[in-house]
């Protein structure tokens, strides 16, 4: 097999990979119409319990005016203050919903003075995403609380040293109360009663759900799964290989319904999560909808079993609720301790999860280590090499090889050029005379090519790298370098066009100076054309990598500045130099 087709098939086949990336990105969800009034509909609210009963609750779109400002609704109602070292927002008190809460840790761009993240949203605002619980009647005539139902404080802010306590009266006999719990980071524990003082028994069935109306903000790949998200009965659901949880599907017709024991279930953007988690022992339906098209209302549910509530009894229920930043380290732990199953798995690290999560775990203890994740990238690169550096030996010692023996390999071509089978007869005899493996000089691309999509992997889905910066102009490794060659990196006082070509940064070019510098000392195709495309290479590398991550672009930039100091000594111990192939087999250790 002559090396040089092989190499060529697996680095043309890696840009093809990564070109229909950055080309054929997932299609956006479609822009949502403004809310409308609607002469029926059902609140994202309680699904259906048991016996088709459903609670009577009023159409979530309830005006035909513009959605309002989220400042102007969060001043419309009465509200409990959320307070945590990472949450701030607040609990409606019409409605006992959460439905306000922004990420102090977390903003919008690099500018630390920049707005904070804004996870959820109260309904009628521009975006409204929010979590509810409550329960649903056996029987339709037992009035139970809804979206409007105005609950009474026990008073305070809600802290993690400070839970709160809602609590209502449905005249009827039964007091329904929500005592509201969170800890230091993103977990909320809500745990519900209702108190039955009336003469007749009654059948509750606690819910929870996570809805979000109108157009959902997506990254628009396929490289991260966004939209709903679960584990129920340990599978874990995320979109992939057919699965309908996707906000497309659901908008086509599926509703997906499961029968399971614990799990849990929400919606996952490409750094946040929102989701419900029921306890792990109970027996839940849970289900995904999509309500009213001109609205656009994405909902995951669940429901829990049946209680029957006897007269002078009181019956519980509780349910956690993650809505935060999708950390590693915190989501393992939440896997621990209270025990969500696959929590984890809400962090997109694909097929290669085997891989890409311990680059990740790898590339956080170098970052603990020296405090810089863009270095921390570079010590994983040169950990990697120390790793596979036999393997690498072997391979650049055959290149090496094929390198002293071009001269002789011409001569061959030349003389037997018309004679296939005779040149190849001649070709594997050199090989075997030097002890050349022309597939072995192959073996550093394919070590490289998962550990590079690995690393992808890792720099676009972990928030941990999100706005992480790097010495420079790189304030973002998640980002591409955003300097561009057209105003001389900065220098001159304009801002190039937005056009792809244009915006090719420092790194990329010294990525693509490094892979040309690697590319001449590796032996050459004796094909014009094959030089060529090869020479061509570096090029194209340069402009494809210049749209991607800049901590990926540092990656191989000095990957490869590490093997072109590895490939010239071992070239120089092999003799590559001399203008002749040695009288007997070169001996390289």
């Amino acid at each position: 097999m002559d090396q040089k087709n092989l190499l060529l098939a697996i680095v043309l086949s890696a840009g093809i990979y990564l070109a229909f990336l950055y080309f054929f990105p997932q299609k956006p969800p479609v822009p949502a119409t403004p809310p409308q009034q609607t002469s029926e509909g059902t609140q994202p609210g309680a699904p259906p319990a048991p016996g088709g009963a459903t609670p009577s609750t009023p159409p979530l779109a309830s005006s035909a005016a513009q959605a309002a400002p989220r400042a102007t609704v969060l001043a419309e109602t009465p509200r409990v203050g959320i307070d945590t070292p990472r949450l701030a927002g607040s609990i409606n008190l019409v409605g006992g919903r959460i439905d306000d809460l922004t990420l102090v840790n977390y903003r919008e761009t690099p500018e630390p003075d920049s707005p904070e993240i804004v996870l959820l949203a109260p309904d009628k605002s521009e975006h409204p995403y929010f979590a509810e619980f409550g329960w649903v009647a056996g029987d339709s005539a037992v009035k139970t609380p809804g979206p409007d139902t105005r609950w009474t404080s026990s008073g305070g802010n809600l802290t993690p040293d400070h839970p709160i306590d809602l609590s209502w009266d449905n005249g009827a006999g039964l007091t329904f109360k929500r005592h509201f719990a969170v800890d230091r980071d993103y977990m909320f524990t809500v745990t519900q009663a209702v108190t039955n003082a009336g003469a007749a028994a009654v059948t509750l069935y606690p819910y929870a759900l996570v809805a979000r109306k109108g157009e959902v903000p997506v990254s628009g790949t396929y490289l991260s799964h966004e939209g709903p998200i679960g584990v129920v009965d340990g599978t874990l659901h995320d979109g992939s290989f057919g699965d309908k949880f996707n906000y497309t599907d659901l908008e086509k017709g599926s509703q997906p319904e499961f029968a399971s024991t614990g799990g849990w279930i929400g919606f996952t953007d490409k750094y946040w999560l929102t989701a419900l988690i029921p306890d792990q022992k109970e027996q839940i339906k849970a289900r995904l909808k999509f309500n009213d098209p001109q609205v656009k209302v994405y909902q995951a549910d669940y429901t829990g079993a049946e209680h029957a509530l006897a007269p002078g009894a009181t019956v519980t229920d509780d349910t956690r609720l993650f809505a935060g930043a999708k950390e590693v380290a915190l989501l393992d732990h939440y896997e621990q301790d209270p025990g969500v199953p696959k929590f984890d798995r809400a962090i997109d690290f694909g097929l290669f999860y085997w891989l890409t999560k311990p680059i990740f775990l790898t590339l956080d203890f170098f970052y603990k280590l020296i405090g810089n994740f863009g270095l921390a990238i570079m010590l994983l690169t040169f950990t990697i090499k120390l790793i596979f550096f036999p393997l690498a030996n072997k391979s650049y010692v055959a290149m090496s090889k094929m390198k002293l023996l071009q001269p002789e390999m011409q001569k061959l071509r030349e003389k037997f050029g018309d004679d296939k089978a005779k040149l190849n007869q001649e070709m594997m005899a050199l090989y075997k005379k030097f002890g050349a493996n022309p597939a072995a000089g192959c073996l550093p691309i394919v070590i490289q090519i998962p550990v590079f999509f690995s690393l992808y992997k890792v720099l676009y889905v972990t928030i941990e790298m999100r706005h992480a910066a790097f010495y420079g102009w790189i304030h973002d490794l998640s980002a591409p370098d955003p300097t561009s060659f057209i105003n001389l990196f900065g220098l001159l006082p304009f801002a190039p066009p937005s056009f792809a070509l244009l915006h090719i940064g420092a790194w990329p070019i010294i990525m693509g100076v490094t892979m040309f510098l690697q590319q001449k000392l590796n032996p050459q195709p004796p094909d014009p054309v094959q030089a060529k495309m090869f020479m061509a290479l570096p090029f194209v590398f340069t402009y494809m990598l210049s749209q991607f991550a800049s901590g990926l672009v540092i990656y191989w930039a000095w990957n490869n500045l590490l093997s072109i100091a590895q490939q010239w000594v071992i070239m120089r111990r092999a003799g590559v130099s001399r203008a002749k192939p040695p009288a007997k087999p070169v001996k390289t250790t």
